[in-house]
């Protein structure tokens, strides 16, 4: 696809470093603003509106600015399109559907969230927004597509303080030969779509019109308990590493993973990279930066 991009990023969560190769492309452009204040007079056919602390850890210590970005950014999002007439795809998260009874978890599951808890932040900004955008829709005809986007991994990802993740947190702890930290007894399972094939998801929900006031899951049905995570990590990456175990976080799901027989239907997507064959190339990528 030949694009120009406009990138808007206030760094909040993410780092310069990451997208320091498209810098000197013509057809890239950074923009470091608030989602929330953003004002523009550019013409954009397609909005990808993906604004939020994202990492658990992280939100729960931000998360009136979590909040903020779900609420206020995605109104500013929402009137720019309106005003443009652009397509938007919101970028939401498995997370509404909480600690799911239904696994596979399905569109139709409506959640099982506490709407107060350390969590909510994320959780009911991101539900808040859908139903915002879902409005937008039926009020006034804007081409919306929501996606549910399950754990996403690959270069790039944070690894460090609060912004880390398991997976991140896994690999640079192997890699370091330092005991791997498992919140819980590692039991919880988890499914992690490689990042190339969540962004080719992203890209041909947006681009494509069967998709207008849809809500679709995006991730990969291969699941993996936390703890069989850690041993793949550190057996890829030859590791010394211990395994520790620590206090599971309040209102941690037991397991997360999509079904993902609507996006599969609709779109004719479907993962193509194994866990195995993401958790090489990242731990390759790992290593280089460390070098």
């Amino acid at each position: 696809m030949d694009a120009d991009v406009t990138c808007l990023d206030n760094l909040s969560t993410g780092i310069d470093r990451n997208i320091d190769h498209l810098f000197d492309k013509s057809k890239f452009d950074f923009v470091n603003e608030d989602v929330c204040t953003f004002e523009t007079r550019g013409e954009f056919d397609y909005i990808l509106h993906m604004a939020s602390h994202a990492s658990p850890e992280e939100y729960q210590v931000h998360p009136i600015e979590t909040l903020r970005a779900s609420s206020l950014g995605s109104v500013n999002m929402a009137e720019l399109a309106r005003r443009l007439d652009a397509t938007i795809l919101f970028a939401s998260t498995s997370e509404v559907y909480g600690d799911a009874e239904v696994v596979p978890t399905p569109e139709t599951y409506w959640g099982k969230v506490n709407p107060i808890g350390p969590r909510s932040c994320y959780d009911e900004g991101k539900r808040f927004a859908e139903a915002l955008f879902m409005a937008y829709h039926k009020e006034y005809g804007l081409n919306v597509k929501v996606v549910r986007i399950f754990n996403s991994f690959g270069p790039r990802l944070r690894e460090d303080g609060l912004y880390g993740r398991a997976m991140s947190r896994f690999i640079k702890q192997a890699l370091a030969n330092k005991p791997i930290t498992i919140y819980g007894d590692g039991t919880q399972r988890r499914s992690f779509s490689y990042i190339s094939d969540t962004i080719t998801g992203l890209i041909l929900l947006a681009t494509n019109e069967k998709a207008k006031g849809e809500v679709v899951n995006i991730g990969n049905a291969q699941e993996i308990t936390i703890l069989r995570l850690a041993k793949k990590i550190r057996e890829l990456t030859k590791s010394k590493s211990s395994l520790t175990f620590h206090p599971l976080p309040k209102d941690d799901p037991k397991r997360r993973c999509p079904d993902t027989n609507k996006m599969e239907k609709l779109l004719g997507w479907k993962p193509k990279i194994s866990l195995e064959q993401g958790l090489k190339r990242t731990i390759i990528w790992f290593r280089r930066r460390s070098a």
